[in-house]
């Protein structure tokens, strides 16, 4: 044969095995016998060792591993892959239900209904049909690069079919089939091994192998079902029928594994169904999705900071075991709340040993009726952390010793006492020893301001040396001292300055994260941070004003009152500017293309044919500001197709100029 032929043979084979690759697995269906198979992987084996210059990085070959990967890049994804809120009854679906139709009033909601994997989080990205990058969840903004082993998964296709369009994202979940992680466990006790714990632990250790071919004797599996494309379909269920076209293994209505439903009957009914055929399944679920079908009503719905507004997860009733309440321990956070802790006598349940228990607080402690040496009824609250959610009395001793919850702080005395209408219980003394290293360690803590060489133990012992008694004495420690003291040498002494330094550069949203304020995390900071541009105008920014704020609700504002109002915090703030902290906006990252927007509020609403983020993004860069709610101070309305009946309404009776899209480009070019 000549080089064309050989090319074409080779290109054949490959076409040939993708596709009996894609019937056995995703289909069920044998188009050729085992034998035949390996046969034409052999040849094509071949070919590829003989000729690598006709191979391809997405051949069926790559199926089998090899890779030996030392460390898997961090990778930022190209939008955040959050988490679902989670609900446990049909009262809280109710109540969900009741909250998307409110925030549409006028509008006819359907929703879709899926099984929720018990797997691992991955997201695909394919380039003209091609598998390009994998990436586990990670921390939701930036995941880890698992190619090498997503390429064994058979199930994931290396090269789509159909008309699949140039550029597309899908996310699902990698899991390990029950038979498959019974398997695994056999051949491990035959070795005298461990057995693993559990098919989603299992599945989540073999995505981080560093060997591929040990990923592909595992055979793991994988549904995907969320598209990430401009302009493929109207909804979520026409999207999933686009994604089984392009060859991916999706939940399908022959199965039941997806449903339509407009009504909470139609809902429980799904539920109740899976939740009792859910043992008879060949993999894991531990609950259902509800999403809301339309993509048009998912933009108008929008997102909170952690989570999408248009879609939650259903929970089924976690196993239950019972065990030996042996103790309460008394935990405080560094916002003085304090958390009881159950100990109990160790008993194995979904998969991990429990010892310790949450109890959230007195009035659960009291519901409880809890004493010591009490039989207890254990669970996973949403699969994850353990809970006691019942007492067995009739096996109780008759000189038990009822539990109190306790009047004072464990660490400092102070008398405890609840804030507002809150179930926790606070210790309110500034001076609390663990509440202060725990600000501490908050603030030096990678996410925030990532002062290296400062972990729990350094924290706590400068702290017990008296050299810390707060933040700012970070930056005044007797560094003169501390060479003297045992384990410290110049070297880690000049690190320890050099880190502290470096963080003066720290960018003004990870130093507002670094304060603590509660409820303010990563995105929240983030937000804040970018609206009020420096930390004077937070301070004086009135409740009305935060709400304002994409995706800040009541409590976050609140809280950030709170924070402003206390004295102690407005000191530390001068303090820590007067040393050169950045509580500002720097001008690189306010860098605008425009003033055409230059202190206008504006709400982006409705469907478009760019990205709402692009818009959102074009909004700032033209040095004006997103907001989430139409008020009187809103300036324009972006309004999109399909914008939501009652926002439009509003917009009108408060005379608020609405722009189109192509208002809005006109608008930004004609000043740029």
């Amino acid at each position: 044969m000549n080089t064309t032929d050989i090319k074409n043979r080779i290109l054949q084979l490959q076409a040939d095995l993708h596709k009996y690759n894609y019937h056995y697995y995703v289909k069920h269906e044998s188009l050729v016998s085992d034998a035949v198979f390996d046969d034409l992987l052999r040849q094509l084996q071949d070919l590829e060792n003989e000729y690598p210059e006709f191979a391809d990085e997405n051949s069926p070959t790559k199926r089998v591993g090899g890779d030996l990967t030392k460390k898997f890049e961090v990778v930022k994804h190209q939008k955040p892959m959050l988490s679902l809120s989670n609900v446990y009854s049909e009262g809280e679906i109710a109540d969900f239900l009741e909250r998307t139709q409110k925030l549409l009033p006028d509008e006819t909601l359907q929703y879709a209904l899926e099984l929720k994997y018990d797997g691992v989080a991955i997201s695909l990205l394919y380039e003209q049909g091609k598998l390009k990058r994998a990436l586990t969840r990670g921390d939701g903004n930036q995941g880890e690069d698992v190619t090498a082993n997503v390429k064994t998964i058979a199930s994931i296709p290396l090269q789509l079919q159909g008309d699949f369009p140039d550029a597309l994202e899908i996310r699902g979940e990698v899991f390990l089939p029950r038979k498959n992680f019974e398997r695994l466990n056999q051949e491990r006790l035959a070795k005298g091994e461990e057995p693993f714990a559990n098919p989603r632990n299992c599945a989540s250790g073999t995505l981080k192998q560093q060997d591929s071919r040990v990923v592909a004797t595992r055979s793991l599996d994988c549904f995907l079902y969320h598209v990430l494309a401009e302009n493929t379909a109207n909804t979520h269920l026409q999207n999933i029928a686009k994604a089984e076209q392009w060859g991916f293994k999706v939940p399908t209505l022959q199965k039941q594994y997806i449903a339509c439903a407009q009504n909470i009957s139609d809902i429980i009914s799904f539920i109740n169904y899976w939740d009792k055929e859910r043992q008879n399944l060949p993999f894991d679920i531990d609950g259902v999705v509800l999403k809301v079908n339309s993509f048009a009503q998912q933009e108008e719905l929008g997102f909170t900071a952690k989570s999408p507004r248009w879609a939650v997860a259903y929970k089924f009733k976690a196993e239950t075991l019972s065990t030996i309440l042996e103790d309460v321990s008394y935990q405080v956070g560094r916002t003085g709340a304090i958390t009881p802790v159950a100990h109990l006598k160790p008993v194995l349940l979904a998969g991990t040993v429990v010892k310790r228990a949450s109890l959230h607080n007195a009035d659960q402690i009291e519901k409880l009726d809890l004493h010591l040496g009490d039989t207890v009824y254990v669970e996973k609250g949403g699969e994850i952390i353990p809970k006691i959610v019942g007492v067995d009395t009739s096996l109780r001793l008759a000189e038990a010793k009822k539990i109190d919850f306790i009047t004072h702080c464990p660490d400092c005395q102070t008398l405890l006492m609840r804030k507002n209408d809150e179930a926790q219980h606070y210790c309110f003394n500034n001076n609390c020893p663990t509440q202060i290293k725990g600000k501490m360690e908050h603030f030096v803590s990678r996410k925030a301001m990532n002062i290296e060489g400062f972990g729990t133990e350094t924290i706590a012992f400068f702290y017990e040396q008296g050299f810390v008694k707060n933040i700012m004495d970070l930056y005044h420690l007797p560094f003169e001292k501390i060479l003297t003291l045992e384990g410290f040498k110049a070297k880690s002494v000049q690190n320890l300055q050099t880190a502290l330094e470096i963080s003066k550069t720290v960018p003004f949203e990870r130093v507002l994260f670094a304060l603590g304020i509660r409820y303010v995390g990563e995105t929240v900071a983030k937000k804040l941070a970018k609206h009020f541009q420096n930390i004077a105008n937070i301070a004086q920014a009135t409740y009305e004003e935060l709400l304002q704020v994409d995706e800040i609700g009541d409590k976050i504002a609140q809280s950030v009152k709170e924070y402003f109002a206390e004295a102690e915090n407005k000191i530390l703030i001068a303090q820590l500017q007067e040393l050169g902290l950045q509580f500002a906006m720097q001008a690189q990252e306010n860098a605008h293309i425009s003033e055409a927007l230059k202190g206008k509020s504006i709400v982006v609403s409705g469907v478009f044919n760019t990205p709402r983020t692009e818009l959102q993004a074009l909004i700032e860069a033209h040095g004006g500001k997103n907001v989430s709610a139409i008020s009187a101070k809103t300036d324009f309305v972006l309004a999109g197709e399909n914008m939501g009946p009652a926002k439009l309404k509003k917009a009108e009776d408060l005379k608020i100029t609405i722009l189109s899209e192509e208002d809005f480009f006109a608008l930004i070019q004609q000043k740029h």
